[in-house]
């Protein structure tokens, strides 16, 4: 019988199970108490044990049974427990003093076999100090010290002290960059932090560096050059790291990462390609190589890779672009098992649902995939919109040229099949002077409105979709704006749009508003082309501060 374990019958066998573990454990040790009994009596009869051996096996256990039992078991009160305290504790008749030392023994073995696997399972410390700095270990950990306890500018001067009496100290070097790179995050200081990716670099070039620290020195100078937005400075420093370290593949994928951030896919690509060829089970490598795949829409090629990446469930993979870019492609080739990988996706937390799949979003704004003017407090605008719809029609078609290609063809890869053209007039909040030239009136109008200019997460834009278009169920990528939809030129029927699992149609002079962070999907059978506006507003929950301090996208 399969349950789920938060139905009552799930519960209720597990209970079940718990009890039969704990009945059997009880047995057992019954048992094994009863035989100690009997063992106890043929000892003493027959003179089986080996007392010294008794005394030499309880010095082994590292819990210090001797001690637990010395001071019970002293029988000839010399203050020890040995052969004559031995006799005494194995020829005792009490069954619960046998079955006490039974469980003590089971204990200690518990105990020793846990101290070993902690050993044994304890990561391997990195080595820092080169001879020298062993030198002088004292003088580094007080400085240290100052550093972890939160004194970061007392630490930032112990250090530097050092390294100018000790200028080829790496260690010191060492401490002082990691200074740096504290008090940068505490004065939010990119120059500070300038100064700690050149206190990085100087620890990498002395001499007599130990390996594990050019290691920790090179990773995080890399990490802070990318934070700082010197994308080929990190990617030049991760160079020399697997220079020096080739056989390390966790150096490699973060350089394929470092080629992915400059747009540089087919380098990345190789480099994957390499990993994968070494470390053939690497899910890091594989959902990254799966992504670039699916990025040049090698679209069943990429499934296997980005799924068996993620089945992996090593650090890099829980990441929502992969589980996004599985789920389209599943979709994509027709396997409804893509849903199931959205399920996966919003249980870990990556999309606010299987329909609402948006990756740049803000947490709590009310979410539904329909919207009627009122909900959104924009009703202004959009008898605005409707009530010019004519004349912002008419300025559309007059850019709407077929032979000069005003309209710019869609690039997502959004589309299966037919043409998909956009005329954009904003862009992130930003209008765009030489669209705004061709339809003036239209232009004018929305500059009154705040809502739509200024949505740096959003656009405005003219579309028009020829006929036989499809457009792949998709999701933008936010949650923090809305969608509105002006009819312009609808034919009668044949054009849809489904929005999670509700379909509509346009209306000329009509406004549709919708959440396209939810999935939706297009469909273009007419007999002659659509065109529409589309409006992107901000969600109307948002403050003005987050309005004006959520980054573009």
């Amino acid at each position: 019988m399969c349950v789920f374990p938060d139905s009552p019958g799930g519960n209720a066998a597990i209970k079940s199970e718990k009890k039969t573990e704990g009945n059997s454990f009880f047995s057992w040790l019954l048992v094994l108490a009863l035989l100690g009994a009997w063992l106890s009596v043929g000892v003493m009869w027959f003179d089986l044990v080996d007392y010294n051996s008794v005394v030499g096996n309880i010095f082994f256990y590292p819990c210090s049974m001797k001690g637990a039992l010395g001071g019970v078991y002293d029988a000839d009160g010399d203050g020890d427990f040995d052969v004559e305290d031995a006799k005494v504790l194995l020829g005792e008749w009490n069954l619960l003093v046998y079955v006490a030392f039974f469980l003590h023994y089971i204990k200690c073995i518990y105990i020793s076999n846990a101290v070993v696997n902690s050993f044994t399972a304890k990561k391997k410390k990195p080595k820092l100090l080169n001879k020298f700095d062993k030198t002088i270990k004292s003088e580094i950990n007080a400085a240290e010290k100052l550093r972890k306890k939160g004194k970061i500018e007392e630490s930032l001067h112990a250090f530097e002290a050092l390294v100018q009496k000790f200028p080829q100290s790496p260690r010191c070097r060492y401490g002082k960059a990691q200074a740096e790179d504290d008090l940068a995050e505490k004065m939010r200081s990119n120059e500070m932090l300038l100064k700690a990716v050149n206190s990085y670099r100087e620890v990498a070039e002395l001499p007599d560096v130990p390996h594990d620290l050019i290691k920790a020195t090179l990773k995080r100078r890399a990490d802070r050059q990318q934070f700082l937005g010197r994308t080929r400075g990190s990617l030049a420093t991760l160079e020399k790291l697997v220079q020096i370290f080739p056989e390390d593949v966790s150096l490699k994928n973060d350089l394929g990462v470092a080629h992915l951030l400059l747009g540089d896919n087919k380098s990345a690509k190789r480099i994957y390609e390499e990993v994968l060829a070494r470390a053939p089970h690497d899910g890091f490598a594989k959902v990254h190589y799966g992504f670039i795949l699916k990025s040049e829409n090698k679209i069943a090629e990429s499934i296997p890779y980005l799924r068996e990446g993620l089945e992996t469930g090593e650090p890099g993979t829980d990441d929502g672009r992969f589980y996004f870019h599985l789920g389209d492609a599943l979709q994509r080739t027709g396997d409804k098992s893509a849903y199931d990988w959205y399920e996966a996706g919003h249980r870990r937390g990556h999309f606010a649902s299987v329909w609402q799949r948006s990756l740049y979003n803000v947490p709590g704004l009310r979410a539904q995939p329909w919207w009627t003017a009122e909900e959104t407090g924009y009703t202004v605008l959009v008898k605005m919109l409707e009530r010019n719809w004519l004349t912002i029609r008419d300025e559309a078609l007059s850019v709407l040229d077929g032979t000069s290609g005003q309209f710019s063809p869609e690039d997502e890869n959004l589309r299966e099949t037919g043409d998909w053209g956009q005329f954009t007039l904003w862009q992130q909040g930003r209008k765009v002077a030489d669209s705004c030239r061709h339809v003036p009136k239209t232009c004018g109008l929305l500059e009154r409105y705040p809502e739509a200019t200024s949505c740096k997460r959003g656009q405005i834009k003219f579309s028009v979709m020829q006929v036989g278009t499809h457009v792949w169920p998709h999701t933008g990528p936010t949650n923090c704006r809305l969608r509105m939809h002006l009819g312009l030129v609808i034919p009668s029927k044949g054009c849809r749009i489904r929005c999670t699992n509700q379909t509509r149609s346009w209306e000329e002079g009509k406004v549709l508003i919708f959440d396209d962070s939810f999935e939706h999907e297009v469909w273009q059978e007419a007999e002659s082309y659509r065109l529409i506006f589309i409006v992107d507003v901000w969600h109307p929950e948002l403050t003005q501060l987050q309005r004006q301090t959520l980054s573009p996208i």
